[in-house]
């Protein structure tokens, strides 16, 4: 939790970059504590060139509510500023789910000071004017070094040569073709809209290669590749690099067919992604759905 000093300052109507301290190297209170466990994950989602999500950061560093991350990431702002004003705003990386926007605390560290206050295309070129930036900066292991902060390394080693071992032609499971039927018929528990109808089981690309599911929403093409209930860590993060193989498929067949590429790949998980496997879907951006129960 929050000293109360926080929570007074929490709710002030100052800025968040205008309050949160920048003493990433020794101060001691926790959203500092905090800071210097969450940029090692934000330099690593810049050097993927990919953005994530409030919750999905909170849930990698082990915060329950993610708005905790205000303080944290005006601390880390903050900070690269002291350190050198030519580094870019890391921490545009975490957006809003809803809006695909960074919280109303970037306002300070934006070429617009005002970026909470701009409508949607304003704002739009803004960010993609400071990812390029992000993404582009080539120091961003010195930073972490400057800081005394080491970079996050996974540990999936392991799990890559398992995932390596596994062949498709083992035949499809009772419980895979029941749970990729129940999602085909039931767009909902995956976040589409029932007025899509069923979506097209064992969609054939050019390549030969075959995704579970298909739903078409007027110009986009959502593929859904599944993963039931007696999938093992290997079988899940395999399927992790299967949603990156098709978003490129379903996009390269747009293209050969005079469309603009436009795809949703998801991840279906009966069961629970795996912990392990959390930094892995955030830094190659992938979008999983789990915990689907079969009704």
């Amino acid at each position: 939790m929050f000293s109360s000093y926080l929570k007074q300052e929490i709710m002030s109507t100052h800025s968040t970059s205008e309050i949160a301290s920048s003493n990433l190297l020794h101060g001691e209170k926790l959203y500092l504590q905090r800071a210097r466990i969450t940029l090692p994950f934000l330099v690593r989602q810049a050097k993927a060139g990919k953005t994530i999500y409030y919750s999905d950061l909170a849930m990698e560093i082990n915060i329950p509510n993610p708005r905790n991350l205000n303080f944290i990431l005006g601390a880390i702002g903050n900070s690269l500023i002291k350190l050198d004003k030519s580094i870019p705003p890391i921490q545009c990386l975490v957006i809003n789910k809803q809006t695909n926007f960074p919280g109303d605390g970037i306002d300070g560290f934006m070429d617009k000071k005002n970026f909470s206050k701009l409508n949607r295309t304003q704002k739009t070129e803004v960010l993609n004017r400071a990812l390029i930036q992000i993404f582009s900066y080539p120091r961003w292991d010195w930073v972490l070094q400057q800081l005394q902060i080491d970079p996050i390394k996974l540990d999936i080693e392991q799990e890559i040569n398992k995932a390596k071992q596994i062949r498709g032609n083992g035949g499809e499971s009772s419980f895979h073709l029941d749970f990729k039927i129940f999602i085909a018929n039931n767009p909902a528990v995956v976040g589409l809209s029932d007025q899509l109808g069923k979506g097209q089981t064992e969609y054939i690309l050019p390549s030969g290669d075959t995704i579970d599911i298909v739903f078409i929403d007027k110009n986009t093409k959502i593929g859904i590749e599944v993963k039931s209930k007696i999938s093992d860590i290997a079988d899940i993060f395999r399927g992790l690099f299967q949603c990156i193989k098709y978003k490129y498929l379903i996009e390269a067949e747009q293209i050969v067919n005079n469309q603009h590429p436009n795809s949703r790949i998801i991840l279906a998980l009966e069961g629970q992604l795996p912990r392990k496997l959390i930094g892995v879907k955030n830094i190659l951006g992938i979008e999983v759905i789990d915990k689907i129960h079969i009704s």
